[in-house]
């Protein structure tokens, strides 16, 4: 059975075998949240992408080092140069002190995570803790001659960069269409080119958030960060960086740029993004004003909600698309997830009370071979999952005693729907999710009053039972090992 995992970077447009710099060891730095609001759909999808890359590398036997990055300083408003700080601004409007809305919502933000069964990463690093390391990164890059000071601001010289090193590499823009394209924006005199970005920003006599340098007072650049604290736990160049398709430009472009100029080499092998979660359309973000807080799902206090949904449909409704596909947001397609997850769990509870016959009638070697096929290509989870469904109909047909598994091949088939479904699609049960079983109990307690009723040949009864659940989607199944539900 093949191993070999294939990633498509995104550096250069095509799936390339997965070849680790040590071998057994996966160094991975993935960028987190700027923790100003509570987490939304948005930042669900690159936390279950990341998480699915995290989880199957480890289940193939690598030691993995996932660096996962809170942003809690330095991310001005519109990811520009200039402006208000997005933490600080939200503590002005809520008189609170900056640090109090970085707890409060990295707070919320790891209960979201946790709700959704995301792995927690190995290293969380915050950019406040790691201020003197994004000094020193700016002090090498000024001596290396890629940078310049201006009034207490230190620029990247993108122009004398890319006099070494090609400019726009992952993004593939060349400087002279990024050039054009920010002309309408030089405004800030300051800069030899409107291309040039801060990688240290003079504070304001206003601005909150300030630390001592070798320039005056001031905080570090939004990108910076995330190469100094890479490199800080991964080295000057590591194995996978991964973040939304929003990032390419202008956040990882700049990472490359910061990492060459100080480092005089590329920080990543492979780069991996997932796609955006959109609305009407439009991708889902607080800056949009579109989004629907994660809380919001689960609880389903919001107008474009019809009603509340479990942190696994949520989960289940995001990896049924592959990660750099875009998902578009859904009451239809998030019910369709629902009844997909809970048909997925039931056939799991199922397989634990089936009886193994003499013979087999199916290929669970086959099914296998289709599973780790299908994580390996880019770690494609649609199809996984639809692999997982030609087994779930093979569970419910031993159920009801249309095909037939021997001891082996029923103890093979658990072991690969706990692989997939648990421990690397991260898919737990409604009750483990959150706490409340009330369905499943009510639903054994009908079945139990429609089983009496047949024993006492009430058949009209038990009929009536099985018909009205199935106007409201719950589909009895009469079995040899009795009967059981399953929504449709």
């Amino acid at each position: 059975m093949s191993k070999e995992i294939q990633i498509y970077n995104t550096l250069t447009r095509q799936k390339e075998v997965f070849n680790p710099i040590v071998e057994n060891h996966v160094g991975m730095y993935v960028c987190g949240p700027t923790v100003y609001g509570d987490p939304h759909l948005g930042h669900a999808r690159p936390a279950i992408t990341f998480d699915i890359v995290f989880r199957y590398l480890k289940h193939s036997g690598y030691k993995v080092r996932y660096v996962r990055n809170i942003t809690d300083a330095g991310h001005l408003e519109n990811d520009a140069d200039e402006g208000e700080d997005k933490i600080a601004k939200k503590a002005r409007l809520e008189q609170l002190e900056p640090m109090e809305i970085v707890q409060f919502y990295t707070i919320s933000y790891h209960k979201a995570m946790k709700d959704l069964n995301c792995l927690p990463p190995s290293i969380e690093p915050t950019v406040t803790g790691h201020i003197i390391e994004q000094i020193e990164m700016v002090k090498q890059i000024l001596k290396n001659g890629f940078a310049y000071e201006v009034n207490g601001t230190v620029y990247l010289d993108v122009n004398k960069y890319n006099e070494k090193y090609p400019y726009g590499t992952l993004s593939g823009r060349n400087l002279e269409d990024t050039l054009e394209g920010t002309r309408t924006l030089d405004g800030q005199s300051e800069k030899k080119s409107p291309v040039d970005f801060a990688i240290w920003i003079k504070a304001n006599p206003e601005h909150i958030m300030r630390w001592p340098s070798p320039w005056g007072e001031g905080f570090p650049g939004w990108h910076i960060e995330c190469s100094a604290m890479s490199k800080k736990y991964l080295g000057e160049t590591f194995d996978i960086h991964g973040g939304g398709m929003d990032l390419v430009f202008p956040h990882h472009e700049a990472e490359i740029a910061q990492s060459n100029a100080s480092n005089g080499c590329n920080p990543v092998n492979y780069w991996m993004h997932n796609n955006m979660i959109t609305i009407d359309g439009k991708k889902m973000g607080k800056s949009l004003g579109n989004f629907i807080n994660l809380e919001e799902f689960f609880n389903g206090n919001h107008e474009k909600l019809e009603r509340a949904y479990a942190p696994m449909t949520i989960r289940f409704f995001i990896l049924q698309a592959h990660y750099r596909s875009t998902v578009d947001f859904s009451n239809e397609a998030l019910q369709a997830a629902e009844k997909g997850f809970t048909k997925l769990m039931n056939a799991m509870e199922t397989l634990d009370n089936i009886s193994a016959s003499d013979t087999s009638t199916y290929d669970v070697n086959a099914l296998q071979e289709k599973c780790y096929t299908a994580i390996n290509d880019d770690f494609n989870t649609p199809i996984l999952i639809a692999h997982l469904f030609d087994g779930v109909r093979i569970i419910n047909s031993v159920r009801d005693g249309k095909e037939s598994l021997n001891a082996s091949d029923l103890e093979q088939l658990k072991t690969i729907f706990n692989t997939f479904v648990a421990d690397i699609l991260g898919f737990i049960c409604h009750k483990e999710s959150n706490g409340n079983n009330l369905t499943s109990e009510l639903m054994e307690l009908v079945l139990q009053l429609r089983g009496n009723a047949k024993k006492s040949k009430d058949f009209n009864t038990a009929d009536l039972i099985r018909d009205e659940l199935n106007k409201v989607g719950i589909q009895i199944k009469d079995g040899r090992e009795g009967s059981n539900w399953e929504v449709k």
